[in-house]
């Protein structure tokens, strides 16, 4: 019988140690979880732990984390390159690999094999169904969505979201969970984008939509959004940050769920056909320096 007690959660598993999963294990060591994080390569783990130990120093520095507490989260973490282990005595698995159907719904069969039958089995999808990837397990009432944003460590929200099979207690305790990582949540019943990833899109889109117009340029779009509807961020430096190539397939799952209005701009595809994919490459709507820093005028239309 599953409890609903935060307390009964002694491991955490992060499958995949990109962007988000490393983010998601540097916040669930700093909320005194035990995790691993797992990829199938050992360069791949080995990068995410430097990242993780570079933005604890960073918040260290700047006085938002303290020395001990550092300290206390890297020695809560552990790494793996064999699934099996990783999953073997964990009571709470979350995946965070890229958003292809297909590779989720065979993680989550293969941990439903190994992981204890109470165990909950969480996705960071920013918009697949959580009900197909439930039925690939035989436990669909705990399974559920945990939609953290980018950067993780600084980002607040947790979209939790319940697919139709998915019980009060996994959705209760996932959020206790998530509270002791920090992070506000909302809840969200199954939707095609959920309700962030929804809402991006359209504003998105339509940027880029105006730009091919020639309405304005990028910078003076993500200027007018930022300093006009207070966006922390503008919609083109969003989308470089996050992936053109994410967005549009995002784009193209919302289009196939809800219609024209979410037919991805011909800009954005053409933008992933050639490479600029974003900070991630270097070269999105944006070109990028060797730290990171966005280039002055550097944005152009594809060729």
């Amino acid at each position: 019988m599953m409890t609903t007690n935060v307390d009964s959660v002694k491991r955490i598993t992060v499958i995949g140690s990109g962007t988000m999963g490393l983010g998601i294990a540097q916040v669930a060591a700093m909320g005194g979880f035990n995790c691993v994080l797992y990829d199938i390569a050992e360069e791949a783990v080995a990068r995410a732990m430097q990242r993780i130990d570079k933005n604890l120093d960073k918040g260290v520095s700047l006085g938002k984390v303290e020395r001990g507490a550092a300290e206390a989260a890297l020695s809560r973490l552990a790494t793996s390159t064999d699934l099996e282990d990783a999953l073997r005595d964990s009571d709470f698995m979350i995946e965070a690999v890229p958003e292809k159907l297909d590779l989720k719904r065979s993680i989550f069969a293969r941990a439903d094999e190994i992981m204890k039958p109470e165990a909950i089995l969480a996705t960071n999808t920013s918009g697949l169904s959580i009900t197909d990837i439930g039925a690939s397990t035989g436990r669909p009432d705990r399974v559920i969505g945990m939609h953290f944003f980018n950067p993780v460590h600084i980002m607040k929200l947790v979209e939790i979201v319940r697919s139709k099979a998915t019980s009060d207690e996994t959705f209760r305790l996932t959020e206790a969970v998530s509270h002791r990582m920090g992070k506000e949540t909302v809840e969200v019943n199954e939707s095609a984008g959920f309700v962030t990833s929804r809402v991006n899109a359209l504003i998105g889109n339509e940027a880029f939509r105006m730009w091919e117009a020639g309405v304005a340029s990028p910078e003076d779009i993500d200027k007018a959004l930022k300093l006009g509807l207070n966006h922390p961020m503008g919609p083109f430096e969003l989308v470089d940050l996050v992936g053109l190539d994410v967005r549009a397939a995002s784009l193209g799952n919302l289009h196939e769920h809800l219609g024209e209005t979410y037919k991805p701009c011909q800009i954005i595809l053409d933008l992933v056909a050639a490479g600029r994919l974003g900070r991630k490459v270097g070269h999105g709507v944006y070109r990028y320096d060797d730290e990171g820093r966005r280039i002055p005028g550097s944005s152009s239309l594809p060729a």
